[in-house]
């Protein structure tokens, strides 16, 4: 038997152990799911969660019932990648063979106050902690500090469900910098429609229980903060003994094995994948396309044969402006933009369907098929 040990069970880590388990059943291969939380988590969503939205309840257990998968409910406290193990919380220590990394990555609160002040997306219960918050305030203002593309899914959903509170956006640079200047346009003239204040080009230095402040002093009254501004490794990755990048991230090879210890595959948000374009960024695109590579890559090792190298390229850029509106940038691989875009009703519904839960992606991968639209992420040769 070869133990095949996944840590995380969000997007990535999900289907990496479904694939894994199919892949790798008649090679004796043992696939055990840990995860801190017994549900699933579809994270692309908590900025709905956040404003009041009730979603599906799905069970990890039953997400992955029929695959043969263990799945072990516990929260990873150290990875010791020398010792081929990993000890939760609660004192239990596992062993494997062959460890998957998705457990992710965590929001970056290095500026003071962010840890004790904000409201993050780190997990579930923290959008429901913001969404009470919310709730409780007849008036008032939210401030939602970083202007990328969680930071405007969320000042738009926000302002939408709650339009007796002003939101208000902080960023360093223009919000949606990262797409053309008419989808941009598009989301300016959205988010002036839903009243939201945008304050580019500042910087936050201090969160406060009432307040952000900016560099040189300024104080911006806050009743509720949400911190979107990047982010970081977990602490269980800096201390496993795996070689890390500067935000943390476990570095890899084609293969998505960590360059460190060939026997850790990384994926998502938490390996650092370098394609001829760059690294790539964290991403619901690369995420479940990685998870996929790495269990294939694993199940060729156990073959005896060299895995393939991993190659991605970008399609789009989807962003929802709240439940009545969105916006599509098309980009190249690299991920600058295309001048093809997508708004309004044509952009809802291709958000709705590029982002719907993935839960039937699962149901194929334990058929051993792959949905034809996810092929659609990985690269041509042109790419």
């Amino acid at each position: 038997m070869t133990d095949i040990l996944v840590l995380g069970a969000g997007y990535t880590g999900t289907a990496a152990a479904i694939r894994a388990a199919v892949r790798t059943r008649r090679l004796g291969g043992r696939v055990t799911l840990v995860n801190a939380s017994p549900r699933f988590t579809e994270r692309l969503r908590l900025h709905q969660t956040a404003a009041g939205a009730r979603l599906a309840d799905h069970a990890l257990e039953d997400v992955v019932a029929g695959t043969g998968i263990e799945f072990v409910l516990g929260r990873v406290a150290a990875l010791d990648a020398g010792r081929h193990e990993v000890r939760l919380e609660d004192g239990r220590v596992l062993g494997y063979d062959k460890l998957v990394y998705a457990l992710g990555t965590v929001t970056d609160d290095s500026v003071p106050g962010v840890a004790e002040h904000a409201h993050t997306f780190d997990d579930h219960q923290r959008a429901v902690r913001l969404a009470e918050r919310l709730d409780a305030l007849r008036t008032g203002t939210v401030v939602v500090a970083g202007g990328g593309l969680t930071g405007i899914e969320a000042a738009t959903e926000l302002a939408e469900a709650h339009p007796h509170l002003h939101v208000v956006l902080l960023s360093r640079g223009r919000p949606g910098a990262m797409m053309g200047e008419r989808a941009r346009a598009y989301l300016e003239a959205a988010m002036e429609r839903l009243g939201i204040e945008v304050r580019a080009g500042v910087e936050v230095t201090k969160v406060l229980p009432d307040a952000v402040e900016l560099a040189g002093g300024e104080l911006v009254h806050s009743d509720a903060t949400l911190w979107t501004t990047g982010t970081k490794g977990l602490p269980v990755a800096a201390g496993s003994g795996l070689t890390l990048d500067a935000r943390g991230r476990i570095v890899v090879d084609s293969a998505l094995r960590s360059v460190s210890h060939p026997d850790v595959y990384a994926v998502g948000d938490a390996a650092a994948v370098s394609q001829r374009f760059g690294v790539l960024h964290g991403t619901c695109q690369g995420g479940i396309p990685t998870g996929l590579h790495a269990a294939d890559s694993l199940t060729a090792t156990l073959r005896g044969r060299t895995p393939k190298p991993f190659r991605f390229g970008y399609v789009h850029q989807p962003l929802s402006l709240g439940r009545k509106d969105a916006v599509i940038q098309f980009t190249r691989p690299d991920d600058s933009p295309r001048r093809a875009f997508l708004k309004g009703r044509a952009a809802i519904l291709y958000k709705e369907t590029v982002s719907s839960s993935p839960l039937t992606t699962y149901k194929l991968l334990k058929r051993g098929l792959v949905p034809v639209a996810l092929f659609s992420l990985t690269a041509g040769p042109g790419a």
